[in-house]
C-alpha cells in the first residue's frame, strides 16, 4: 500500500525496478546490496544478503521485505553454499520485523512439465539448481505455516527487457546477432514454444503480491502472455527492422564440452530441458486475483529490440 516502508534486497534487473516502482508511488524504501548501491529516493544500506543480523537491522519497522537477491554464482555447487543462508537471513529479518516476505523465484522447482505450469503445479524437479530453489521456498513456507511470518513467492519464466544483458537467454546474445543479420546460437530447440517474462511485469507482480490482503503462504506467477519460440521472435524482429538474422541451436556435444570448463554453462546445461520441450507458464489465477497483466507482447518485444539496436 502507498506510504508503507519496505526493504528491497538486491539492486539487479528486478530489485532495482521494484525499488523504483515503490519510490515512485511514495513509499519509503531501503535498498540493501553488498556494495551499498544508491537509488534516487531510497535509503542505501551495504550488507550481505546472508547476514541475518545486518538484514534484520535494515528491516526495522518495515511492512515488507522483498528478496530479489541474485548472487553472481552459476554452478549448483556454488548455489548450494550461497542460497540457504540467504533464505534463512530473510526469514529471520522478516520474522523480527513482523514484515511480509516476498521472494523472487523462478520455475525451476517444477522441473519438466507435460503442460502449462500453473500456480498449483506439482514441484517435480530433479535438477540440482531446481532442488535448491525448491528447498528454499520450502524453508520459507514452513516458517509461514508455523506462524513466524507471512510469505509468498513470485515465480517468473526467463526474463527479457531493455538492459537484460548477456546472461538472459533472450538478451544481448540473442538480439545483437539477429539485428546484425547474423546467427544467434541458442540452447535446445529454437522452435519450441517458450514463455518469457518481461522485467517490468515481474516488478509489478512482486509489488502486487506485497499489497495483496488475502491469504499468503502461496506461489504467484508473473503474467507472461502467450508463449513464443525463438525462431518466431527472430522472424518478427527481422520483419520489423529489415534484418536477416537467424537462430540455430548450439550442438549438444559442444555445449557439454564447454560446460566442463564453464560453471555458467554447466548451470545452463542442467536446466536445458526448458528449451528442448514446450515450457509454458500459466498465470491466469494470479491475473485474476492480483489484477496484474502482461505488457502487450509487441510493445515489450519492440522496446527490448530497440534497446539492443543502440548498442551498435
Amino acid at each position: 500500500m502507498s506510504g508503507s516502508s519496505h526493504v528491497v534486497v538486491g539492486a539487479g534487473l528486478i530489485g532495482r525496478r521494484v525499488a523504483q516502482r515503490l519510490v515512485e508511488r511514495g513509499d519509503r524504501v531501503t535498498l540493501v546490496t553488498r556494495r551499498g548501491t544508491e537509488l534516487h529516493g531510497a535509503r542505501s544500506v551495504a550488507a550481505d544478503a546472508s547476514d541475518a543480523a545486518a538484514l534484520t537491522a535494515a528491516s526495522d519497522h518495515v511492512s515488507t521485505l522483498f528478496l530479489c537477491a541474485n548472487p553472481a554464482v552459476y554452478s549448483a555447487e556454488e548455489w548450494a553454499k550461497v542460497w540457504p543462508p540467504i533464505f534463512r537471513a530473510a526469514i529471520a529479518a522478516a520474522h523480527e520485523a513482523a514484515a511480509g516476505l516476498v521472494v523472487m523465484g523462478n520455475l525451476y522447482p517444477y522441473g519438466q512439465s507435460d503442460g502449462p505450469m500453473t500456480e498449483h503445479s506439482p514441484e517435480l524437479t530433479t535438477s540440482p539448481k531446481g532442488l535448491i530453489r525448491k528447498s528454499g521456498w520450502e524453508l520459507v513456507k514452513a516458517a509461514h505455516d508455523a506462524g513466524e511470518l507471512h510469505a509468498v513467492e513470485v515465480r517468473a519464466s526467463d526474463y527479457f527487457g531493455p538492459g537484460a544483458g548477456q546472461t538472459a537467454m533472450l538478451g544481448e546474445r540473442f538480439f545483437v546477432p539477429v539485428l546484425e543479420s547474423r546467427t544467434a546460437r541458442v540452447v535446445g530447440d529454437p522452435a519450441q514454444p517458450h514463455s518469457w517474462s518481461y522485467l517490468d511485469d515481474i516488478a509489478a507482480t512482486l509489488v502486487a503480491a506485497a499489497d495483496y490482503r488475502g491469504d499468503w503462504g502461496r506461489v504467484w506467477h508473473v503474467p507472461s502472455g502467450a508463449p513464443h519460440s525463438e525462431l518466431e521472435i527472430a522472424e518478427t524482429v527481422n520483419e520489423w527492422f529489415g534484418t536477416h538474422g537467424k537462430v540455430a541451436p548450439i550442438p549438444e556435444l559442444a555445449l557439454r564440452t564447454l560446460a566442463l570448463f564453464s560453471p555458467q554453462l554447466k548451470g545452463v546445461l542442467d536446466e536445458s530441458y526448458q528449451f528442448t520441450h514446450p515450457f509454458v507458464l500459466d498465470s491466469s489465477e494470479t491475473e485474476r486475483m492480483l489484477g496484474v497483466h502482461a505488457t502487450p507482447w509487441e510493445t515489450a518485444l519492440r522496446d527490448t529490440a530497440q534497446s539492443y539496436r543502440k548498442l551498435f
